[in-house]
C-alpha cells in the first residue's frame, strides 16, 4: 500500500481491530437491522475492511480506519458514555459495540 509504511499500517490495523469489536458476521447482521443507521455507508466500508487481509488495505481504507478510531475514541470519552441508545447504535454501525 502506498502512502503508509508497514509499521504504521501494523499499528493502525491493530488499533482498528481493537476498536472494531464486532465480527464481520455480527456487523453484517447489524447493518441489515432496522436499528442500524441507514445513512451509514461507512458501516459497509468498515465491513469490507474487516473482510480484507491487512496487506490488502488501501490508502482509502486507512483513512476510514483513522476516522472510525477517532469516532470511537470521541464517543467513548464523551460525557454520558457511548452505551446510550442512539449513540450505541451509531457506533455499532461502525462495528464497535460499547457494551463489550
Amino acid at each position: 500500500m502506498s502512502g503508509i509504511d508497514m509499521g504504521e499500517l501494523d499499528r493502525l490495523w491493530a488499533e482498528f481491530r481493537g476498536a472494531v469489536n464486532m465480527t464481520s458476521h455480527e456487523l453484517a447482521a447489524w447493518l441489515r437491522t432496522a436499528g442500524s443507521d441507514p445513512a451509514q455507508d461507512r458501516g459497509h466500508r468498515v465491513l469490507a475492511i474487516l473482510r480484507k487481509r491487512r496487506v490488502d488495505v488501501t490508502a482509502d481504507d486507512a483513512r476510514l480506519m483513522r476516522e472510525v478510531l477517532a469516532t470511537v475514541r470521541a464517543a467513548t470519552t464523551a460525557p454520558g458514555g457511548a452505551a446510550g441508545g442512539d449513540r450505541r447504535y451509531r457506533l455499532m454501525s461502525l462495528g464497535h459495540d460499547p457494551l463489550r
